[in-house]
């Protein structure tokens, strides 16, 4: 296949035009404490060349957990707004490293920033961002929305609804989608296939933050919920398989 196309090698078309990738800065540290594991960007760059190959347009959204747990220190007691320019730096160093990873691969990919740092991002533009993947360009954002008191979540859902993207790929770590309690507490927590936002708002699931599936809500975006672990996941959902959790209206 090519991105012309839009089948791949096991002729299966994909299910979907443009998506957008919601990544936790966790996500790229494999078996580290903090900080990106190469092996693991190298990995998820992998996942993501795949769906493009399919002709899918995909944009991503970056957290930076991974590398502000290592600063926690640090921000203790400081101000809120300041910590939040903080993780937003946090998130162009990830995009950066996934950036890296994925023209290695012999991926076209851009970097778009929220907040101005030319040398090494271009600034967040709308409509150059969906220019770039309709050219079949990989558009990483980085900064969050470039305000405090948002996190990569509410960016993620954003974008996602600027772009048109047609669905809302939230990646999570070591568990399968969304369940009606922690997993990690709560053994015998029941796996939901599907949910409304509206019931995962009022139930307090931890799919993302309320304002984030506030806007998704309002805005009729689905979400799928899937286990970053397996590599072929993305690739799964892209080709309409059920995959997770799908969150819709």
């Amino acid at each position: 296949m090519g991105s012309d196309g839009g089948v791949d090698g096991d002729g299966r078309r994909p299910a979907f035009r443009r998506v957008l990738l919601k990544l936790s800065g966790e996500a790229l540290m494999g078996p580290l404490e903090y900080g990106a594991d190469r092996d693991r960007i190298a990995a998820i760059a992998t996942q993501i060349k795949r769906v493009v190959d399919r002709g899918v347009q995909v944009a991503v959204v970056i957290g930076g957990g991974n590398i502000y747990r290592g600063l926690r220190g640090a921000a203790e007691g400081m101000d809120r707004a300041t910590g939040d320019y903080m993780g937003m730096l946090a998130t162009v160093l990830n995009a950066l490293a996934l950036q890296d990873a994925l023209e290695k691969l012999g991926a076209v990919t851009r970097v778009q920033s929220a907040i101005e740092i030319s040398e090494v991002a271009e600034p967040y533009i709308r409509r150059r961002a969906m220019r770039h993947l309709e050219r079949g360009r990989i558009v990483i954002f980085a900064a969050g929305t470039g305000n405090p008191f948002f996190t990569t979540d509410t960016a993620a859902a954003l974008r996602a609804l600027e772009i048109h993207a047609e669905a809302l790929l939230m990646a999570k770590n070591g568990v399968q989608g969304v369940y009606d309690a922690d997993p990690r507490e709560t053994p015998d927590a029941r796996f939901l296939p599907e949910i409304t936002h509206r019931q995962a708002i009022e139930q307090d699931l931890k799919v993302m933050d309320s304002t984030a599936l506030s806007l998704c809500m309002d805005n009729s975006l689905p979400i799928h919920v899937f286990n970053m672990d397996d590599e072929v996941n993305i690739d799964r959902i892209v080709c309409g398989e059920r995959v997770g959790t799908v969150v819709a209206t």
